[in-house]
């Protein structure tokens, strides 16, 4: 069985520790290669070489070139779209039209950073007599990447295209669930010119590789994507060196609907939003929250829609692919269940294909309505196929539902009330809200990140350089 191996340096390196790990098909349960365990002295080792990119070749590159460098691996992630779709579809188990648009994504992240380079400007500060003052925005230097294994691709694209583009030199912690993808990028962008060292890729476990790199004192920041509880330990550990972090801890983001919104454009949007990517998306829309007066007739709607839904494997392309590994499955299972228990509504549940391989991860999609507002699944973070449908009477109930929860980081409003609109978007909890759409296409411009348990920071857009900047301020007094 084939064995990957660490990108260290510009070069592909074996584990410090010699071992393994396998790598498990979600779609059967069935393990189709390796990957290096690494450790501390693997990412001690990528650190160095970062910083010795910093201090050499990629720090002296200009802004200019470093856009070059990043439009052409663009273009070699387009070129290559089809090959790392297949890598990322049978790593995560989601269908390929799904790992396409991924990597259809990765290569616009890389377009749009490209472009961003030389256009990350400082300031002229109007101050006393005599003096001329200016900011300029600079590197931090090293910065750390743990990139979890929903969307390999695209949180690689929003986080190190971003430090990239910035001047940053790069470590990354992939999940070790799902990093192929990434390895085989690491290769396009050494082939797109990218200066030895200033990207570099040690795969292993968060508890020995991810670890290693959040508290290493010559990582400068750290951006990490995952659970709350990691995303606490994460900070704590970089902490320890004073590394600022950028925090996307996930969501339970609500759509809330209007009994004057348009159902039929909603409808779509409402289901798209919980069961892409098995509902393993920290923005999913796991919450509906629906307006009485229409609430019978969309949850109606919405039941129809979750019965028709298919999940088998990832090569089958059909609505939902499995969850990613084994014990994801069993905690959307636990969530299932206890509703059950509790005498929570099942409104509607998807069907698991036949064929579907026993082994494979897979959860059928569920609806439960009536759910009531302090009940775990309309509070907790379930990152499933698993639809939390609530009534409300007036705008102040659903304001109230919408910020019931600890979470912060995308609300979906479906009205056709522009004052209402304006008001409710004002006054939601969230780092995002989206009005009669939701996502908006992916949004590589548009600015991502939370508020509470969510996190803290931004990603995606312009507004990500500025994370991965630091401003330094000159003042010259010159009479």
């Amino acid at each position: 069985m084939e064995e990957a191996k660490h990108f260290i340096g510009g070069k592909w390196a074996a584990p410090a520790s010699s071992e393994s790990i396998d790598t498990i098909d979600p779609s059967d349960g069935q393990p189709f290669t390796r990957i290096a365990r690494g450790n501390a002295t693997d990412i001690d080792a990528a650190v160095h070489a970062a910083r010795a990119a910093y201090e050499g070749a990629w720090g002296q590159t200009s802004a200019a070139e470093r856009g070059r460098i990043l439009n052409r691996l663009s273009m070699l992630v387009a070129a290559c779209g089809e090959e790392l779709a297949q890598l990322e579809a049978r790593d995560t188990g989601k269908p390929l039209r799904e790992a396409r648009a991924d990597a259809a994504a990765l290569a616009r992240y890389f377009e749009f950073y490209a472009g961003a380079c030389d256009k990350l400007h400082g300031a002229t500060l109007p101050y006393q007599s005599g003096y001329t003052v200016m900011t300029v925005r600079e590197p931090h230097g090293v910065t750390g990447h743990i990139v979890p294994w929903n969307y390999p691709m695209q949180i690689f694209g929003r986080s190190v295209g971003a430090a990239l583009a910035a001047g940053n030199a790069c470590v990354v912690k992939p999940s070790e669930d799902a990093c192929l993808s990434l390895l085989r990028v690491a290769a396009l962008a050494d082939e797109a010119g990218l200066p030895a060292g200033a990207l570099n890729i040690v795969t292993g476990y968060g508890t020995e590789a991810g670890a290693a790199l959040a508290r290493h004192p010559g990582v400068d920041h750290i951006s990490f994507t995952g659970s709350p509880s990691v995303g606490t330990l994460v900070s704590q550990l970089a902490a320890e060196h004073h590394a600022p972090v950028t925090l996307e801890l996930g969501g339970k983001s609500p759509q809330i609907v209007f009994a004057d919104a348009d159902l039929d454009a909603a409808l779509p949007t409402l289901m798209a939003a919980i069961v892409q990517n098995a509902g393993q998306t920290c923005s999913a829309g796991s919450r509906v929250l629906i307006e009485r007066a229409v609430y019978d007739t969309l949850i109606e709607r919405l039941a129809a829609a979750f019965g028709a839904l298919r999940v088998g494997p990832s090569a089958s392309n059909l609505d939902c692919g499995p969850l990613i590994n084994a014990k994801q499955q069993a905690r959307v299972a636990q969530f299932v269940a206890e509703a059950q228990r509790d005498g929570v509504r099942v409104a509607a549940q998807g069907e698991i294909v036949a064929g579907a391989p026993s082994a494979g991860f897979y959860q059928a999609p569920t609806l439960f309505a009536d759910v009531p507002a302090e009940h775990r699944i309309a509070q907790e973070e379930i990152f499933g196929p698993v639809l939390a449908a609530l009534p409300f009477e007036d705008e102040q109930q659903a304001l109230a539902l919408a910020n019931g929860t600890r979470y912060g980081l995308v609300a979906g409003l479906w009205t056709r009330d522009g004052a209402r609109q304006m008001r409710l978007a004002r006054r939601l909890r969230a780092g995002q809200v989206f009005i009669n759409n939701y996502g908006a296409g992916g949004g590589v411009e548009l600015p991502f990140g939370g508020t509470g348990r969510s996190g803290y920071g931004r990603e995606k857009g312009f507004e990500a350089l500025y994370g991965f900047t630091t401003l330094k301020t000159i003042a010259i007094k010159h009479g």
